[in-house]
C-alpha cells in the first residue's frame, strides 16, 4: 500500500528486485501499487508520527492560502516515500511533476523542469541526493528565492538570465540523508524520517491490499505474511501476490495461516523473512568458520556472491535482525543467528583464537 517507485541501484548491484524480498520496486510493483495507494493521509497507514506532523504542515498551508514548506523524506525503500509526496499533492489540491536524482545531471535539466511548473505545483525529486552538484547548486536559489540564473553562452560572454518561478512545492525523498549536502538539508521546511512497520501495522496493510486485489483472507495468514516482511509494505504486498497464487492453485483459494506458511516456503521466506541469499551467508559463518570473525572477501567467496552483493543485499537485514555483527576483525554471528539455524555454538577451547565458541555455554 505504501511504496516507493524507484529503486536507487540496479539489479546487479542490490541483488535485484527478482529477489522476493528486495525492496526496490520492480515493473510488476510498479503497476500493482498503483491501483494500490492510498489517496489520503487518513488512508495511509504507519508512519504515524510523520503523518500527524505532515497533516498540520498541510492545514496549515490550506488556511494560510500559502503553498506547502518544502518537504524531505528519507528512509528506506519500500516504506511509502513516493506514496507520501502524491498524498501531499492530493491534500493541496495541486498537480504533480515526478523525476529523480540521476535524471538531472545538468543545471539545465532542472532549470527546464522548474520553469514549466505551474503555481503551487509539487515536484516529487526521488534520490535527490545523487543529482548533480551544479543542479544542486541551482536547486538552492529556486527553493529559497523562487527564481534561478540561466546562463546564456559561454566564456566571458556569457550572461546570466534571472528567471522568476511560480510558488512551488518541492518534495525530496533520499535513502541515504546522511549524504545532502547541509544548505539542501536546511532548505526543507519539514523533514520527516520513514521508519520501518511493525507487524500489526503490516497486518492492516495487507488486510487493506487483499480487499483491493478480491483476495479473502484471514487474520492468521495476514499475520503469517506480516512476520515474513521484513517491516516493508511494498514486501508484504508482493508476498501477498505471491501467497494468492499458490492458494488459487493448491488451495480452495484462501489464505490462512497454513496456506501462507507453505506458500513461503515454497518461495523460500522464512519466519523472519531471510530468503536464499541471507541463510546462505549465514549457513557460511557458522559451519565454515565457526561464527567469525570472518573477512567480507572470504565470507562472499564461501557463498559465491561478489562482496557488494554481500555487504549492501545480506547484511544491512541481518545486522538489523542481530543476527550478524560487524566488527574491526570481520562479521561474526550473534546468538540469535545459532538459534535461528538451529546450530549449537561450538566450545570455546582453551588457548584457541578467532571468535569460535563464542557464545558457548
Amino acid at each position: 500500500m505504501n511504496w516507493d517507485e524507484t529503486e536507487e541501484t540496479d539489479g546487479a548491484a542490490t541483488g535485484g528486485p527478482e529477489r522476493l524480498v528486495a525492496a526496490d520496486a520492480d515493473g510488476e510493483d510498479t503497476a500493482v501499487e498503483a491501483a494500490l495507494r492510498p489517496k489520503d493521509l487518513e488512508e495511509f497507514v504507519g508512519q504515524e508520527r510523520v503523518r500527524e506532523q505532515l497533516d498540520l504542515v498541510l492545514r496549515a498551508a490550506r488556511a494560510r492560502g500559502a503553498t506547502a514548506d518544502h518537504v524531505l523524506l528519507s528512509g528506506a525503500p519500500g516504506l511509502g516515500k513516493t506514496t507520501l509526496s502524491m498524498i501531499i499533492a492530493a491534500e493541496m489540491g495541486a498537480p504533480i511533476r515526478i523525476t529523480s536524482g540521476p535524471a538531472i545531471q545538468h543545471a539545465g535539466d532542472l532549470a527546464a523542469i522548474l520553469s514549466s511548473l505551474q503555481e503551487g505545483e509539487v515536484l516529487f525529486l526521488d534520490e535527490i541526493h545523487r543529482m548533480s552538484r551544479p543542479a544542486e547548486e541551482m536547486l538552492y536559489m529556486a527553493m529559497e528565492d523562487f527564481r534561478v540564473d540561466v546562463i546564456v553562452g559561454k566564456g566571458p560572454g556569457a550572461t546570466a538570465i534571472p528567471l522568476e518561478l511560480p510558488p512551488f512545492t518541492l518534495v525530496g525523498a533520499t535513502t541515504r540523508a546522511g549524504l545532502l549536502p547541509p544548505p539542501l538539508r536546511d532548505r526543507f521546511g519539514f523533514t520527516g524520517h520513514m521508519e520501518f512497520y511493525a507487524p500489526a501495522e503490516l497486518e492492516r496493510v495487507i488486510h487493506r491490499s487483499a480487499g483491493l486485489l478480491d483476495v479473502d483472507i484471514a487474520p492468521e495468514g495476514a499475520a503469517e505474511i506480516a512476520g515474513r516482511s521484513r517491516g516493508t509494505p511494498r514486501i508484504a504486498n508482493r508476498l501477498l501476490r505471491r501467497v494468492r497464487d499458490y492458494a488459487q492453485v493448491k488451495a480452495d483459494g484462501v489464505i490462512t495461516r497454513e496456506t501462507a506458511s507453505q506458500a513461503l516456503d515454497v518461495y523460500e521466506v522464512d519466519g523472519r523473512g531471510l530468503d536464499r541469499l541471507d541463510r546462505a551467508v549465514l549457513t557460511a559463518l557458522l559451519k565454515l568458520f565457526g561464527g567469525g570473525p570472518v573477512g567480507l572477501s572470504t565470507l562472499a567467496v564461501a557463498v559465491g556472491e561478489e562482496r557488494e552483493t554481500v555487504e549492501e543485499v545480506a547484511e544491512p537485514f541481518l545486522v538489523r535482525e542481530g543476527l550478524l555483527a560487524r566488527t574491526p576483525r570481520g562479521r561474526i554471528a550473534t546468538p540469535a543467528a545459532w538459534t535461528h539455524m538451529g546450530l549449537v555454538p561450538p566450545q570455546q577451547q582453551p588457548g584457541a583464537g578467532g571468535q569460535q565458541g563464542l557464545f558457548g555455554p
